[in-house]
């Protein structure tokens, strides 16, 4: 039986990663969480080392079908949702010319229609139950683009640019709205992107740990923090170059210098560690 602090989530990309991270701390803080992923077999690990208070489902967040599907077995089981952690994404890797469009689409499907769909469907069902609260996992890149990722960037914008906007108009109801923006973190994700040259700027900065990024976004979530960044003095930054394309450009050559300088350093610790 759930006591009247308890809290239900769902979070999408839950079989490995920050998801994998967040639905562990979210049970330890006395919660409940459904980690939905695409990998079943995935999440079911997850669940089972986590425990009871963890359950697997599998979730296509490209689906509307399988959207409504999860969701209707959310509402049954557990008699309704209070927090939906839109966290699922993936990457195409390398310049903009080289990657084919079927990626780009696949990116920009996954990394901002997945996430709306996921929002558009749990949305009607927050306001009927009269509470909800929708939080987005984006990245400082949809604020701060860069090369070798531009689709992934461009749908992390938009995915902010939505959330916000569906906030904006849902501000007279009682459903809360948090986003949050990591920098790079150690997740299966960066290390396929460290096989790339070209995503050496990704290297400039040192890396966060999902552990950490997990803290972020449910402390954010716990507190109504409408937006956030992992880590927090980051933000301002991001913010003023994201928006300062000139500074951006000042700062690109020597940024990426230092980024494969540091990503030939991780290839070499990997190497020797294999070895």
């Amino acid at each position: 039986m759930k006591n009247q602090d308890q809290k239900t989530f769902l979070v999408t990309g839950g079989a490995s990663g920050i998801g994998a991270s967040l639905a562990k701390l979210i049970v330890e803080a006395g919660n409940r969480v459904i980690i939905a992923d695409i990998n079943l077999p995935g999440a079911q690990d997850v669940a089972s080392g986590i425990g009871p208070g963890a359950t697997a489902l599998q979730l296509d967040i490209c689906s509307e079908a399988q959207w409504e599907k999860v969701l209707d077995q959310v509402w049954s089981e557990f008699g309704g949702l209070d927090v939906l952690v839109n966290n699922a994404a993936i990457v195409h890797t390398g310049y903009a010319r080289d990657v084919s469009m079927a990626k780009h689409e696949h990116t920009m499907n996954t990394n901002f229609f997945g996430p709306v769909k996921g929002m558009l469907a749990v949305l009607p069902r927050f306001k009927t139950q009269g509470h909800g609260h929708l939080a987005t996992v984006c990245s400082m890149t949809g604020l701060l683009p860069f090369p070798g990722i531009a689709s992934y960037a461009a749908a992390k914008h938009a995915l902010r640019a939505f959330h916000i906007g569906l906030a904006l108009e849902e501000r007279h109801t009682p459903l809360k709205f948090t986003i949050v923006h990591p920098t790079s973190t150690e997740t299966p994700m960066l290390e396929k992107e460290a096989e790339d040259d070209a995503m050496a700027l990704s290297f400039a900065g040192t890396p966060v740990t999902p552990e950490f990024v997990a803290k972020v976004i449910l402390d954010s979530i716990e507190n109504n923090v409408m937006e956030a960044f992992a880590p927090p003095e980051r933000g301002e930054v991001v913010k003023d170059l994201g928006f300062n394309p000139e500074k951006l450009w000042e700062l690109m050559d020597r940024n990426a210098a230092i980024g494969a300088e540091k990503l030939a350093a991780r290839r070499a610790a990997k190497a020797a560690a294999n070895t």
